[in-house]
């Protein structure tokens, strides 16, 4: 690196102006201000950042983080983001939805429509599927449910083959004919659509917090079914919106299974021999293989005619071809900067625009240049290769997709490589292997940190997190580092995203890494740390106690400032918004009540009054109402620390403001008033629990200024109900 580039702050491009030094005792402003700077560690108060940009944050990482780091229940459900997908709302889509990586493609229809509920699968492709179908260890339990209750909830990850699974249990009952209901059908609406005999298939039933199935949709079905002698499976993702209701899950079936079952078809008598083929051991020796990608491999193995090019095509299916290809990239001399450039640019990008990857694939190759070059000025080609050409070269697609935005679904040109694993192994390849490539790499990564666009921000902590998982000491040193101590709020929260999808990668030591920056003598550390375990626990809710308690440790020592008390209480605000165990955290924040000190207690109350104080998709008050109140132990935690918020002088203001929104909450929704009906009566005890709660009832004000809404009436009847007639 060059010596200008060296002290270019936050990797600021080399012949950059000096920064201009702010007065005295001031702290240096916006982008200027630098991990490098000799006042960063001085004592100075850092950049605040409020309660609604911490969520966005938050949602920006949901959003934007490549779909291999959340899984695919994140890609494909949002129900990691408190159950709301990304771009539904209401219940109600138009067209295609691209979440994560993927277009689903769903035509909701308007409310009060009656679309087309049912037809006939036809039974040839019922008996084709049969006859290579692998039935998974969770097929006979399943149809055995299936036999005896008549309906059932087949729950499972995406790709996993729940939908195949779905119609081989109705055929195994020996029905007459096979229907495929529509996804559109309202779960309410759904015994209607079951009144002819035979076997019920409704695939993918989208759910969301306006559309839950609930168990009394399935007990008016079952009713039915049994009527007319039939039988119902229904999938759907993994997700919270399914109260009451007690689904089997579905795991896939080994690869082995899936590949064999199809060989038993295509070429019984050579099965064995072909099994035994290195790359086929190679294939099957990897047991993450969704069934989908076992039966292409399976097919592609039944037409192996025995040539070094079938065998070649059989290997291409692996890790190993997908490694040979990256390093064959990286490392052809006759391949130039500029395409290696866009290469890599690419597998930051994968799935996402295409513009974005040229884009900053040209940015990218400008390091390079000055890298290899440092006496020439750099040039870039005002035209050159076609968007077919450059996606060919690196074995990618593009496709018009609609890609969501703050304003809607807009259609975007998306690329993304036809093999997902190789984004994974190209950056890993340069950044082990080519450690000469690195300045250029850590200087572009630094821009596109700073850059505008959540996109382009999210995926330079996911690519930042590929590189910790594969070398963290020097990531760390060259990168997450400068973000953390930055006194502005955005490298800070890069740092903490870049950390949190490096844990879910497996990234080794980064938990113990967070404990110890919570209580670091650099106060960017402490607020990097606190930040990431905010964000890991909605990823992975086992993380929940030990994020909480984390925190909680740096609280016992005293936050050394009002910023960081405030990061504090956000941060154990957003472990409220993970989703399926949010009643787990719940009971982790009434123990910090009465086994903990008092600066941890006020850390409880202050980071629940901030979670409830909030309206948005996949709120505490729309959980509580779709799922929480129907949970007895939740219910009382929940009312706890309500009444406990309420009745503490140095928390009564914020609770009292979040029972407000809560209100507003009841009255656009049904079931969150219901919510609040059955809650208010435990947070009387005494009569100034009463008082406090008749006056703010009274006094409050409806969204758009106006005198009390009709709600807080309602519910001051339920606060003093009627005498009861003798």
């Amino acid at each position: 690196m060059t010596a200008a580039a060296a002290a270019a702050p936050d990797g600021g491009a080399p012949g950059a102006a000096p920064l201009k030094q702010p007065p005295p005792g001031e702290p240096p402003k916006g982008p200027q201000a630098s991990a490098e700077d000799p006042l960063s560690d001085a004592g100075m108060e850092p950049e605040a950042e409020g309660t609604q940009e911490a969520r966005a944050a938050q949602r920006e990482l949901f959003a934007h983080t490549p779909g291999f780091f959340l899984g695919d229940e994140a890609r494909f459900g949002g129900s990691l983001v408190g159950g709301a997908q990304h771009g539904v709302s209401g219940g109600q889509v138009t067209g295609d939805v691209y979440l994560g990586g993927r277009t689903e493609i769903h035509h909701h229809g308007a409310p009060g429509s009656t679309p087309e509920t049912s037809g006939e699968i036809p039974r040839e492709q019922i008996e084709e599927l049969a006859a290579v179908f692998a039935e998974g260890p969770a097929f006979t339990t399943a149809l055995e449910r299936l036999r005896e209750e008549r309906v059932l909830v087949l729950s499972g990850t995406h790709a996993t083959g729940r939908n195949a699974a779905a119609l081989m249990l109705v055929h195994r009952l020996g029905v007459p004919a096979v229907h495929a209901l529509s996804p559109e059908t309202p779960p309410a609406a759904l015994s209607g659509a079951l009144a002819r005999p035979g076997g019920h298939v409704l695939r993918d039933l989208p759910l969301s917090r306006n559309r839950p199935l609930r168990d009394t949709h399935l007990f008016a079905a079952r009713d039915q079914l049994a009527k007319a002698g039939g039988y119902l499976v229904v999938t759907v993702e993994n997700s919270p919106h399914l109260p009451g209701v007690t689904p089997c899950p579905w795991t896939a079936p080994p690869a082995e299974d899936v590949v064999r079952a199809l060989l038993a078809r295509r070429r019984p008598a050579d099965a064995d021999a072909l099994l035994a083929l290195e790359p086929v051991t190679d294939f099957l020796a990897d047991t993450g293989r969704h069934p989908a990608e076992a039966a292409a491999f399976a097919e592609a193995l039944s037409a192996y005619d025995g040539t070094p090019r079938a065998l070649a095509r059989l290997a291409d299916f692996g890790q190993a071809a997908v490694e040979k290809q990256c390093r064959d990239w990286l490392g052809d001399p006759d391949t130039g900067l500029r395409d290696k450039a866009f290469l890599i640019s690419l597998a930051v990008f994968d799935q996402a625009p295409y513009v974005l990857a040229a884009e900053l694939a040209d940015s990218l190759f400008v390091h390079f240049e000055r890298l290899q070059h440092p006496d020439t000025p750099p040039t870039i080609p005002v035209f050159g290769p076609t968007a077919e050409d450059r996606l060919a070269l690196a074995r990618a697609d593009g496709e018009i997709r609609q890609e969501q935005t703050d304003w809607g679904p807009v259609p975007q040109f998306m690329a993304a490589f036809r093999d997902e694993r190789t984004p994974q192994v190209l950056l890993t390849e340069v950044w082990t292997s080519h450690p000469s490539a690195r300045p250029a790499v850590v200087e572009w990564l630094r821009r596109l940190a700073r850059d505008g666009r959540p996109l382009v921000r999210t995926r330079a902590a996911a690519a930042t997190a590929l590189l910790a998982a594969a070398d963290l000491p020097s990531t760390m040193a060259l990168l997450v580092d400068g973000w953390a101590t930055a006194r502005t709020v955005g490298p800070r929260v890069t740092a903490a995203n870049t950390l949190t999808l490096a844990q879910l990668l497996g990234a080794p030591v980064v938990l113990r890494l967070l404990s110890q920056w919570c209580n670091d003598g650099h106060w960017g550390r402490r607020w990097t740390a606190i930040r990431a375990f905010g964000l890991l626990a909605p990823l992975r809710p086992d993380l929940a106690g030990p994020a909480l308690d984390a925190l909680a440790s740096r609280a016992r020592v005293a936050a050394s400032s009002q910023a960081e008390q405030n990061n504090l209480t956000e941060s154990a605000a957003l472990l409220l918004s993970a989703g399926q165990r949010r009643g787990e955290v719940l009971a982790e924040f009434v123990r910090l009540l009465y086994r903990d000190t008092p600066a941890v207690r006020d850390l409880a109350l202050a980071a629940f009054a901030r979670a409830c104080d909030n309206d948005e998709d996949g709120s505490l008050v729309g959980w509580y109402a779709e799922t929480g109140m129907y949970q007895a132990d939740t219910a009382r935690d929940m009312a706890t620390l309500w009444r406990t918020a309420l009745g503490d002088r140095a928390h009564t203001r914020p609770a009292l403001n979040a029972l407000q929104t809560w209100v507003h909450v009841a009255a656009r929704r049904a079931d969150a008033a219901r919510a609040l009906e059955l809650l208010l009566p435990a947070l009387v005890v005494t009569a100034e629990d009463r008082k406090r709660l008749d006056h703010e009832l009274r006094t409050m004000r409806a969204e758009d200024g106006s005198p009390r809404p009709p709600m807080a009436g309602h519910l001051l009847t339920v606060l003093h109900p009627a005498p009861a007639a003798n």
